[in-house]
């Protein structure tokens, strides 16, 4: 059984994303402000977020944010509408996925499960630890180290690097990216790439205008290097 915190200000919405998902076998946890969210978590385990982001008070942007400084947890945002600025701004805050109002409780549960797969995801046959310059990939433990130090990414970051890193120099597209470390759900969704991919480069670049490891191929997606 999982636990999922729902954090959703509007009370009809929120009791029946409550009622939906524990239907599913999940347990919830729902709370109606970023501020009682945050609370929340810190004296109790979640294993996924569920986030409005248009929260009274704190928004759902500055709450993503201060979870993810702390904990690599899977975070999936509610958003109002398809917009490119609201989806971006959320996605480089730090959420793992996105899920358009109104929510179809189906469509939210498809989803949780799907990142709960990524983030508990480990490789088929264990290898040795991967040494790539001054970054290492240790994909039995799944533990990332930079100059030796361990480098906190979150589950769908992880699972970024492990894709690109398993065949260096190869060049990936937007859509094979898509499908291999989201699922076939997100065709033509290019955003949640992108912004993976820049908070990727935040953590393991030296100079993210100048990547070294994951790099850019205009026009057609991203390889890992260095070559």
């Amino acid at each position: 059984m999982s636990r999922v915190l729902l954090i959703e200000d509007h009370h009809t919405v929120r009791e029946g994303l409550r009622i939906a998902l524990t239907r599913q076998g999940h347990a919830v946890d729902a709370v109606d402000s970023g501020e009682r969210g945050l609370a929340h978590l810190s004296s109790a385990p979640a294993d996924v977020v569920v986030l409005d982001l248009m929260l009274p008070g704190m928004d759902g942007f500055e709450v993503c944010r201060r979870i993810r400084a702390s904990q690599d947890l899977p975070i999936i945002m509610l958003t109002a509408r398809d917009d490119d600025m609201d989806v971006v701004a959320g996605l480089e805050a730090g959420a793992d996925d996105y899920v358009v109002k109104p929510v179809q409780a189906r469509v939210l549960e498809a989803r949780i499960r799907a990142v709960l797969r990524r983030g508990n995801a480990r490789a088929a046959e264990p290898a040795a630890v991967e040494k790539h310059a001054d970054l290492s990939i240790d994909r039995a433990a799944l533990v990332v180290r930079k100059g030796g130090e361990p480098v906190g990414l979150a589950p769908t970051e992880l699972r970024l690097l492990l894709e690109l890193s398993a065949t260096p120099g190869r060049v990936h597209s937007r859509q094979q990216l898509l499908e291999a470390v989201w699922d076939q759900g997100y065709l033509g969704d290019s955003r949640l790439v992108d912004a993976c991919v820049q908070r990727l480069r935040a953590k393991i670049e030296d100079d993210t205008t100048a990547p070294v490891y994951v790099q850019t191929v205009r026009g057609f997606g991203y390889r890992f290097g260095p070559l």
